[in-house]
């Protein structure tokens, strides 16, 4: 039974997964076909992944006080509801809308899943082999979701990329009511709504404005006006989490340095991984010709690599240390954005699968962040860390695309050349900037996930693994 409970926690992680990964391939048919502009696009991603980010840590809490079994079922009713909206969206308002609740449902999904994944798991060793399972599931879901977005694009109508979901949340959502034991302790909490408000207009004021700055002036009185709220959001939410009583985020989480150099490098991670997928399809279809299932397929084995990658980082992590393992894994995927950059309109997919496959074994690699950083956090609060944790890689994933979006934007309006060159450079200029974001993130690996070699497995309930 305990296995057939994972697979309803892994199969809602999954489904949420791909929902990131399967529209990036069909994104130049819908801008076609919704009359849409590049921003316009952007939000179609931004509107999602912004509502998850400023609503994930309430769902975590939502879970403390209701369960994690209950807000995970709500969760997908949510989001299966809102996928079918989505699909069945005529004009950009209405799948932008859509999206946004499609991010509530994954709010309150995703960060009870590695909760139910500990109940289900108590012993240490069977949780290892679980987080595996489930992240390898996230990974396999990059190589499903764009070439089933391109096949589902090029035979069907673009909608039927969200109404896939329709079936597979009613069918998880039965699984998990049978499979998952409705175990929890009910418990008093209040909700952070300060928090929770300022950092929800923290986010989408920053998204606005880098989505925007570019057509609207980056000098102009809206774009103005957002960075403005965005700093008095932000300075705001600091002030109230450090003197609330019950913290949406713990402010003296980021005192623990193993915890702040995992959430600095997931953070680098995912905005590598959310940019990079996101305008890489439009770089395979528009410059180099491929069809939407073409492209779909262009990003299969590299996803397979992170996926097969995944199942053995804990292993890999082990036996060379997180510190070294995560680096690495860092410095692959920075290697490989560089390298693409140097790839021409004249160019293949034999140019592109080298570093497509390098890329996908260094992301892989850094799958063994998950437990470790988990780990660092005194027993019983990693179920607040494991939201924290999902919160970065939301929010930087959300930056990736619009800060590359912004930059691409801005190159790409700037040059004088036809329009598919003049897209080519800025592509280009935006993947040597991310490259150099993402080897940021080796030397803070190196020097804050070292770990004595001796330390005690039984520390933390949450440790897979040991790491030096």
């Amino acid at each position: 039974m305990r296995w057939w409970a994972l697979s309803a926690v892994t199969l809602g992680t999954f489904m949420t997964y791909l929902d990131n990964n399967v529209g990036n391939v069909a994104l130049p048919t819908i801008q076609r076909e919704l009359n849409l502009t590049l921003s316009g696009l952007e939000w179609i991603s931004a509107s999602y992944i912004l509502v998850f980010a400023g609503l994930m840590l309430v769902g975590g809490r939502l879970a403390d006080v209701f369960g994690a079994r209950r807000v995970f079922v709500s969760g997908l009713a949510v989001f299966t509801l809102a996928s079918l909206a989505a699909g069945l969206a005529t004009d950009g308002t209405a799948l932008i809308a859509a999206r946004a609740v499609q991010g509530i449902g994954a709010a309150f999904l995703t960060p009870t899943a590695l909760s139910l994944i500990s109940q289900i798991f108590p012993d240490p060793a069977e949780r290892g082999r679980a987080v595996g399972i489930w992240s390898a599931a996230g990974a396999l879901s990059m190589a499903l979701g764009p070439v089933t977005g391109g096949f589902i694009t090029e035979n069907l109508q673009w909608g039927w990329i969200y109404l896939i979901n329709v079936p597979i949340g009613v069918a998880t959502i039965g699984l998990a009511l049978w499979a998952v034991r409705p175990a929890f302790t009910r418990v008093r909490h209040r909700l952070d709504l300060p928090g929770l408000v300022s950092s929800t207009v923290a986010l989408f004021a920053l998204t606005f404005a880098l989505i925007e700055g570019e057509s609207r002036g980056w000098t102009s009185p809206e774009i103005l006006a957002a960075l403005g709220l965005f700093a008095a959001a932000a300075l705001t939410f600091v002030l109230v989490e450090a003197r609330s009583a019950e913290p949406m985020i713990d402010l003296s989480f980021f005192r623990v340095r193993i915890f702040s150099g995992g959430l600095a490098s997931m953070g680098v991670w995912s905005f590598g991984v959310f940019g990079i997928y996101f305008f890489s399809a439009l770089w395979l279809q528009n410059v180099l010709g491929f069809s939407p299932t073409q492209a779909g397929a262009s990003f299969v084995p590299m996803a397979l690599l992170m996926a097969v990658t995944a199942l053995q980082s804990q292993r890999i992590s082990a036996l060379f240390g997180t510190a070294r393992t995560v680096a690495l894994g860092l410095a692959m995927m920075g290697v490989a954005i560089f390298m693409l950059s140097g790839v021409g309109a004249d160019g293949g997919y034999g140019d592109v699968l080298p570093w497509f496959l390098l890329y996908g074994l260094g992301a892989g690699l850094l799958v063994s962040l998950t437990a470790v950083t988990l780990g660092a956090m005194p027993a019983g609060r990693s179920g607040v860390a494991s939201g924290v944790l999902n919160v970065s890689r939301e929010v930087f994933g959300l930056l990736g695309i619009t800060v590359l979006g912004a930059i691409l934007n801005g190159r790409q309006s700037g040059s004088t050349q036809p329009p598919l060159l003049a897209f080519l450079d800025a592509y280009q200029f935006t993947l040597i900037i991310a490259a150099a974001i993402v080897m940021l993130g080796v030397p803070v690996a190196l020097l804050t996930l070292r770990t004595p070699r001796k330390q005690p497995q039984a520390a933390s309930p949450e440790l897979v693994g040991s790491a030096n």
